[in-house]
């Protein structure tokens, strides 16, 4: 029997302009499919769709685009996929438990709830036990979000870049949101969603969002998908070591003023050890030359914006 594809993917969301740490992501993500002769897809996380308007989508498509990375797929909206999420909520709901939570952002950000190393708060499990009339009372106030109930149950995986990782779900997660208040789901049921029916065996992001894999392994496993092979790769910095950041104003796309986009793709391929030297290249004539054991742990870019 033939071994399956490979499918990479990059996923941005849209909230805002692509930074050189994103672009870095997309080169690495579309380079390991490639070189195993794989298929590389785009796709928008744009499921929010008041943070996340379409100009920021196509300008990051076109971005892309500029530097020769493009989709071997139809590029995939978040925003028009619902139907999707609702069914695989549905399925969940089978499977696990899923109650409403009433408690406001104040609520979950008092000093007595516990924080998460992500930034998170350790949910108290304050709704999860009220009565049908507890319920009804609250509802006649507030729009209630959606949890997910998880075990005390230990996930255990090893990502392609940060090696081995564990997580105890119940003590280091907690029950997390699957749809929001305003009825938007979250990003932890839509990725998750969306990898599954795309096929991808591989999921190349920021190590921002290693915290979030596990609990993301855990709706996998409810829903009866793979899990992909997972790279989290380090945040970028600038030359002085300050990580680069949207809210920074640290646009990919103004890099274009003083750089050719050989010269951006060879500057990022040197900065993640692809090649030795920061040289002008085309990003397919990399293919041959990338390997993910050759990611820094930590990547410095030298140009600026």
């Amino acid at each position: 029997m033939s071994e399956k594809a490979v499918i990479g993917r990059f996923a941005p969301t849209p909230s805002g302009f692509m930074h050189a740490g994103n672009l870095l992501c997309a080169m690495l993500a579309y380079l390991s499919a490639k070189s195993k002769g794989g298929k590389f897809i785009i796709r928008i996380e744009d499921v929010d769709a008041m943070r996340c308007p379409r100009s920021a989508a196509l300008d990051i498509i076109d971005t892309l685009e500029a530097v020769g990375i493009r989709s071997d797929e139809p590029i995939i909206w978040q925003s028009e996929r619902t139907a999707a999420y609702k069914a695989a909520e549905r399925l969940l709901s089978s499977r696990a438990q899923i109650y409403p939570c009433y408690c406001s952002r104040a609520e979950l950000h008092a000093p007595e709830i516990a924080r998460l190393p992500d930034g998170g708060i350790l949910y108290p499990k304050t709704c999860k036990s009220l009565s049908a009339a507890q319920k009804a009372e609250k509802e006649k106030k507030v729009r209630p979000a959606f949890r997910i109930s998880v075990p005390d149950e230990v996930i255990t995986f090893t990502d392609g870049i940060c090696g081995k990782q564990s997580q105890n779900l119940a003590l280091e997660c907690g029950d997390f949101i699957l749809r929001r208040s305003d009825g938007v789901y979250a990003y932890q049921l839509a990725v998750v969603v969306d990898d599954g029916e795309s096929d991808v065996s591989e999921v190349f992001r920021g190590a921002d969002l290693l915290y979030d894999t596990p609990r993301q392994i855990y709706l996998q496993r409810l829903l009866g998908l793979p899990t992909p092979e997972y790279y989290h790769i380090p945040l970028v910095c600038d030359s002085s070591g300050r990580k680069l950041s949207k809210s920074e104003g640290d646009s990919a796309k103004r890099l274009f003023k003083s750089y050719s986009a050989r010269q951006i793709i060879g500057e990022l391929a040197f900065a993640a050890n692809i090649t030795d030297e920061p040289r002008p290249a085309d990003i397919d004539e990399l293919i041959p030359l990338y390997s993910a054991d050759k990611i820094p742990k930590e990547i410095k870019l030298r140009i600026q914006n």
